[in-house]
């Protein structure tokens, strides 16, 4: 890996994220409707509390005087005050990420493993039955619509055989016993969110790998190790595998970003309290530092996850820095 490559990808990143950073501004600023008669409820209120208001939140600024301030406060570690919560926008988020990093980290591995799996075998059966439920099992999933999936999964294993909770992330004003109670009661709330999002990204993830894989197979060099009279298992395992695994370097990055913020969807069926359920309370409210705060912070995800992606395909195929 050279450092002119890796330097080169930085540059693009820095770009990347100053060029969010101006359109995060101003994509919230031109949203319909006024973020004041959410803070301000009272439709009697004076033009002093009005203006305290403006001034607390710093929206009574021209635009011009907001970007400045927005910048300087950004550089020093300051996202600005929620107008819901009336606290830093830092403090609400970092509130909400340990939630969506359980969900998101328990949901990603369940696929990658189980989508890599099922995608291997697929191409390695093709044209089999194997292969055809596989392929049915991965369209299906992929197709479906989040809410819907999780509403059925609520329906039959909350309501109908009532095994898991239906929403949150612990039990109510529970009291245990020991740490071992705690997070037995956490993952039987987990349980039906990660399924359905692990159903959703193992159809993505099984139809890439079963591609790439295929088209791995056609290769000169899967030929000249059968030749050699490797068996089939050994050269798909060693050889063949490894280099499909380049598509899915960029997908599961690019995955990883983006749910950083959490499924909106199934954070806002199951309740879960993440930062997905929070950007949507955030929209409803038009509380734009606390959206800003979110988006920034997904963007950011999302470009570091693709210069990760970049800098493990320099060491995985060294093709990509030519």
């Amino acid at each position: 890996m050279s450092w002119g490559y890796l330097a080169k990808k930085l540059v693009q990143a820095a770009v990347t994220i100053f060029l969010v950073l101006i359109i995060n501004f101003f994509l919230f600023r031109v949203m319909p409707g006024n973020p004041l008669s959410m803070m301000i409820r009272n439709p009697n209120a004076s033009p002093e509390a009005v203006e305290r208001a403006k001034a607390l939140f710093g929206i009574g600024e021209p635009l011009y005087v907001q970007l400045w301030i927005y910048f300087r406060d950004l550089f020093q570690g300051d996202l600005g005050l929620s107008f819901m919560f009336k606290k830093p926008v830092i403090e609400v988020i970092a509130s909400k990420l340990m939630p969506t990093l359980l969900l998101v980290g328990v949901s990603t591995i369940i696929a990658i493993i189980a989508g890599t799996f099922i995608g291997v075998i697929s191409a390695w059966k093709r044209g089999t039955k194997i292969d055809v439920s596989a392929l049915s099992f991965s369209l299906i999933t992929y197709a479906m619509p989040t809410f819907w999936l999780g509403i059925i999964l609520v329906i039959l294993f909350s309501v109908q055989f009532q095994i898991f909770p239906t929403s949150g992330m612990a039990t109510p004003g529970a009291s245990y016993g020991s740490f071992i109670e705690e997070w037995i009661d956490v993952g039987k709330h987990l349980f039906l969110p990660a399924v359905t999002l692990s159903l959703i990204l193992i159809g993505q993830f099984v139809l890439i790998m079963r591609n790439s894989l295929l088209e791995v197979l056609t290769e000169d060099y899967i030929t000249t190790a059968k030749a050699k009279g490797f068996k089939e298992k050994w050269v798909i395992r060693w050889h063949a595998v490894p280099n499909a695994m380049l598509p899915m370097v960029t997908i599961i990055a690019i995955n990883l970003g983006f749910m950083i913020a959490g499924a909106i969807q199934i954070e806002t069926v199951f309740s879960w309290p993440g930062l997905g359920r929070l950007m949507y309370d955030a929209l409803l409210n038009r509380d734009y530092p606390l959206l800003q705060g979110i988006f920034l912070i997904v963007s950011v995800c999302v470009v570091l996850a693709n210069l990760v992606a970049d800098v493990i395909y320099g060491y995985l195929d060294p093709r990509v820095k030519s």
